[in-house]
């Protein structure tokens, strides 16, 4: 029975894979849009990303229109949704994000940083996140997109503040 009990522990560790914890802070954060990416994500909780600012610095062929990356600023920062992606579906998320390993194409790196989970000080936590390689396409991002980062920040209830002062504010086409 010992035996038995091991192996299936065992067998639920195989299973469960390795994840990698994704920060997101653009479109992404919309649940629809990253259950059609990514459909085993698992939400981990809300972060803050100090010291950086919400950018919209290329433009999407896909999208048609300006998309999210983040900026070091002091004093700035940026709140999003920290998600568990299964190792499996990691390549799916690349994909979409314009981030192939080694390519000098890219239109995102995905890069490690640290985040605070509920924006505390005391739970800082080790996760990927894509910064938009910049390209000098000026230009906004449309209401469709705009409203994505929205949606995403209102449901998963992002601080009431940065909502209206950052997000609410973003100028669209």
């Amino acid at each position: 029975m010992k035996n038995l009990i091991v192996l299936l522990i065992f067998i639920l560790i195989k299973n469960k894979g390795e994840v990698m914890l994704y920060f997101a802070y653009g479109s992404n954060m919309d649940l629809k849009q990253i259950k059609e990416r990514c459909k085993s994500s698992e939400f981990k909780g809300i972060a803050l990303l100090p010291d950086y600012k919400l950018i919209f610095p290329q433009r999407s062929k896909n999208r048609g229109c300006n998309v999210a990356s983040v900026m070091p600023e002091t004093g700035s920062e940026v709140w999003g949704v920290v998600y568990d992606i299964p190792e499996k579906e990691v390549s799916n998320l690349d994909k979409t994000e314009g981030y192939i390993e080694g390519h000098e194409g890219n239109s995102y790196e995905r890069r490690s940083i640290t985040v605070l989970m509920e924006g505390n000080k005391d739970k800082k936590q080790f996760v990927s996140i894509y910064i938009g390689i910049k390209k000098s396409s000026p230009g906004l991002p449309d209401k469709k997109y705009k409203d994505l980062i929205l949606n995403g920040s209102k449901y998963w209830k992002l601080p009431e503040y940065y909502i209206k002062d950052v997000l609410e504010n973003i100028i669209f086409r």
